[in-house]
């Protein structure tokens, strides 16, 4: 997978895009929304394609990552972009924030140091060092 020749006004657009859409289950969730969606931004490859509209809640999320075998969405990331150490990390890719949640993650796009997530009400900003996975995007 490669980046387009335009990813960065494509991943600007993204985000500009979403930027203040709230957290959903029906499509604009950490991984198979948020994150997924900027990867296909940048890179025209929809790597989410065979889980997108499979699920409407967190019970049924965690049914579809559990029949597709993943323990965790930092383990669901890895099974389609390369894990990369945090501080080779650049614009436009993955990372993981450990959580206290039912997930265990929350996956976000780099920002130069800090990480952007999906928040309850708009997009949220993290450290980049609160992040100790991170995932090649092209």
């Amino acid at each position: 997978m490669e980046r387009l020749p335009d990813w960065p006004a494509r991943l600007h657009d993204f985000i500009d895009g979403v930027k203040r859409d709230p957290f959903a289950w029906d499509g604009h969730d950490c991984v198979f929304g948020w994150a997924a969606d900027a990867v296909l931004a940048m890179t025209g490859k929809d790597i989410a394609a065979g889980y997108r509209g499979k699920y409407k809640s967190a019970k049924g999320a965690a049914g579809v990552m559990k029949r597709a075998g993943f323990d965790d969405l930092a383990d669901a990331v890895a099974s389609f972009l390369p894990e990369i150490h945090i501080s080779q990390a650049r614009l436009g890719d993955l990372a993981a924030i450990p959580t206290d949640g039912p997930f265990g993650w929350s996956i976000g796009i780099v920002n130069g140091e800090t990480i952007l997530t999906v928040g309850e009400t708009a997009i949220g900003v993290s450290p980049l060092l609160s992040a100790t996975r991170a995932f090649r995007v092209g």
